[in-house]
C-alpha cells in the first residue's frame, strides 16, 4: 500500500475538501462526508489535490497511509456520483413496502420485518420485468450503503435449494441437489 498511498488524489470541480483538527471533510453535489484521519498521517490540500504523508516511517503508518487514501477516494467518489446496491426479493409473496423512514419486508415469515433506514441513505422499491420485487439502496457513503444492503439481505439470505430469499442483483447462488436427485443414484 505504500506506493499507492503516496499518490496524490485529484479533487474534481465542485468538490470542496477541508482538513481541521484531524478530520477531513469533503462536500459535493451528493452531500458532505467527514473522516477522522489517523494521527500518524498528515494531510496536505493544495492545487485541487489531496496528498497523504506519513509523519514518521513505520510499518503501521505505511498501512494507515494506504487505508486513509482509499477512504478519501471513496469519499470523493461518493459526493460526486454516489454508490448504489440493488437487491432482489425472490420468493412467493415476497414484497417490500416503504413507509416514511422505514421499510417493511414480507419475506415468508409469520410476521413482517421492519427496518429503519439510516440517515443519508435512499431506498427505492421497484419490479423487474419478471415481476420480482427489487430494492435500490443508494447514498454518498459507501460504508453505510454496503452495511444497510447487507442488513436487508441478512433478513432472509438466499437458500441453496431453490434460491429463494433476498440477494444482490447478479449474485450467483450455488445450488444443492435435493432429495430426489440423491435417491436416483441407485
Amino acid at each position: 500500500m505504500s506506493r499507492l498511498g503516496k499518490k496524490p488524489i485529484t479533487i474534481p470541480e465542485k468538490v470542496k475538501a477541508e482538513f481541521k483538527n484531524g478530520i477531513l471533510e469533503i462536500s459535493g453535489a451528493n452531500g458532505k462526508l467527514s473522516q477522522l484521519i489517523d494521527e500518524r498521517i498528515n494531510v496536505k490540500i493544495e492545487n485541487s489535490t489531496v496528498t497523504l504523508e506519513q509523519k514518521a516511517e513505520s510499518k503501521e503508518a505505511n498501512m494507515m497511509q494506504g487505508l486513509m487514501r482509499g477512504l478519501v477516494c471513496n469519499m470523493i467518489e461518493g459526493v460526486t456520483s454516489g454508490y448504489k446496491k440493488e437487491l432482489e426479493l425472490d420468493g412467493l409473496g415476497f414484497k417490500a413496502v416503504m413507509s416514511g423512514k422505514q421499510i417493511t419486508l414480507t419475506v415468508g415469515y409469520s410476521h413482517t420485518v421492519t427496518l429503519d433506514i439510516p440517515e443519508g441513505i435512499k431506498v427505492v422499491t421497484g419490479m423487474t420485468q419478471d415481476k420480482i420485487p427489487t430494492l435500490t439502496i443508494s447514498g454518498a457513503d459507501k460504508q453505510k450503503v454496503g452495511a444497510f444492503a447487507a442488513q436487508v439481505r441478512a433478513v432472509k439470505p438466499p437458500e441453496p435449494y431453490k434460491g429463494f430469499g433476498i440477494k444482490y442483483v447478479g449474485e450467483k447462488i450455488i445450488r444443492k441437489a435435493g432429495k430426489a436427485a440423491a435417491g436416483s443414484k441407485k
